[in-house]
């Protein structure tokens, strides 16, 4: 092999070249012991006070879920760590079978016919959810609502860019839900493949599309494409197929997985029958053997690593096995009725955080439609969402994310979160935590009047 590549030695043929090697020695810690090096990482760890000593009422696409000890019991298994690569029938039948039951719980969650055995996360499963929608109509334009998460739709333009598609965008009503008014004159010369609405949006709202906007979905051939965020809801909510959508898109982190330092968690991409060729991944199946035993197999795949590069709906390649694995525990584990209370207990705390927080002179909802785990609030006019944030976090609450980051004309308004993990207490100290900050924006009269006072910390 060394001759035929033209090299005398194995050294010569790893040798780095001289225009990348390194020119001095890397500046690296000598190796310790294991038992000190274990209480340098827990050091380090004790550092990271936001995540212990911190309350926190951020969402925002990421949320903070109770995970049942039976999911690290099983998903930590060696059996899972160390299986080869999770789409080799040959050596992987316990993995097919956990993203089998995977795509049958998104499928029952969904109301939809198909799912795949995930994506990358969430984001990246709406860009491959409308490539499906521009490949089914052959259009080349996609009209997304402006309630979908903001970095769901960057990561959409980032994919139509490269493909050459025009992205639109459908405004946000007064009350919070995607404004439809203008859908049937935008549909009508059929430029669209596909209409875009996440359910819970952004803001926390319901917003399931009206009736008058399923037909013209329907009359224009365009395909609707629902997107979930925070896939508990899909346990409280009326699922994408019940309202039309052909496609639904999301983020499974809110099964079991938890909250990480920016993802990636877990996708998914569910469908009608009629989009099967077209999802991205691969859908696994469920066969038998030549002597009749069950026997799980790669039904679909549909990338250019397995068929010929121009019939390839999609390059994608990462399946996120191991977090869809989390999930799939997890949703066993809770089994329907678990999943429902679960939702309930989130709807339950939203409320109460909701009316508490009102309850505060100068707070309101900024939007009337209903809610699920989040509600957008509006700061009292002698104070900005950011002065209020920062108030919060000097008495080390986490009171939410900055509206105006994204929707400039929101920047006296605060996305908080509730779920199952949210205490009244928590709840209590918040608000308790608000009527302080109010109190000394009116007494100072200008948005400086913030600082924690005697006793402010919490």
């Amino acid at each position: 092999m060394l001759a035929v590549v033209g090299v005398s030695s194995l050294e010569e043929l790893v040798r780095v070249p001289d225009a990348v090697a390194l020119k001095s020695p890397l500046d690296v810690a000598p190796a310790l012991p294991e038992l000190e090096l274990g209480r340098k990482i827990s050091a380090y760890a004790a550092r990271n006070t936001a995540a212990t000593e911190y309350l926190s009422f951020l969402g925002a696409g990421a949320y903070r879920h109770y995970s049942p000890p039976v999911i690290t019991a099983l998903a930590m298994r060696g059996e899972f760590l160390t299986a080869y690569t999770p789409y080799q029938a040959e050596v992987s039948q316990g993995y097919l079978q956990a993203i089998y039951e995977w795509q049958t719980y998104i499928c029952l969650l969904t109301g939809l016919d198909i799912a795949n055995a995930s994506v990358y996360d969430g984001a990246t499963a709406l860009a491959e959810g409308a490539i499906m929608a521009v490949n089914a109509t052959g259009r080349r334009a996609l009209l997304v609502s402006s309630a979908v998460h903001p970095n769901y739709r960057d990561v959409l333009r980032t994919y139509a860019r490269g493909l050459e598609l025009d992205v639109d965008e459908l405004p946000v009503a007064a009350d919070g839900t995607t404004d439809y008014s203008t859908l049937d004159a935008r549909l009508g010369d059929q430029r669209y493949a596909a209409v875009i609405v996440q359910s819970p949006n952004f803001f926390g709202c319901i917003d399931v599309p009206p009736e008058s906007a399923r037909a013209a979905f329907s009359s224009t051939k365009t395909v609707p494409i629902a997107v979930v965020a925070e896939a508990l809801s899909l346990a409280a909510l009326t699922p994408p197929a019940a309202w039309g959508a052909q496609i639904a898109v999301g983020e499974g982190q809110s099964f079991g997985n938890p909250v990480a330092f920016g993802g990636p968690y877990v996708g998914f991409v569910a469908s009608t029958t009629e989009h099967m060729r077209r999802i991205p991944g691969r859908l696994v199946g469920r066969s038998v053997d030549n002597r009749g035993n069950t026997a799980y197999v790669l039904t679909l795949q549909a990338r250019e690593q397995h068929i010929r590069r121009e019939k390839a709906t999609s390059n994608i390649c990462t399946n996120q096995a191991h977090c869809a694995l989390v999930a799939t525990i997890y949703l066993a584990a809770l089994g329907a009725t678990g999943l429902k209370r679960a939702a309930a207990v989130n709807l339950q705390q939203i409320n109460r955080l909701s009316e508490r927080v009102c309850s505060v002179p100068g707070f309101s909802r900024a939007f009337a439609a209903p809610v699920f785990n989040e509600v957008a609030i509006r700061v009292p006019a002698v104070l900005t969402a950011r002065r209020v944030l920062e108030g919060l976090q000097e008495r080390k609450i986490l009171g939410g994310l900055e509206l105006g980051r994204w929707y400039p004309h929101l920047d006296d308004c605060i996305l908080m979160t509730a779920t199952e993990l949210t205490t009244d207490a928590e709840i209590d100290a918040l608000v308790a935590a608000l009527g302080e900050i109010a109190v000394a924006a009116k007494t100072s009269g200008s948005n400086g009047g913030v600082a924690a006072g005697a006793g402010g910390a919490r």
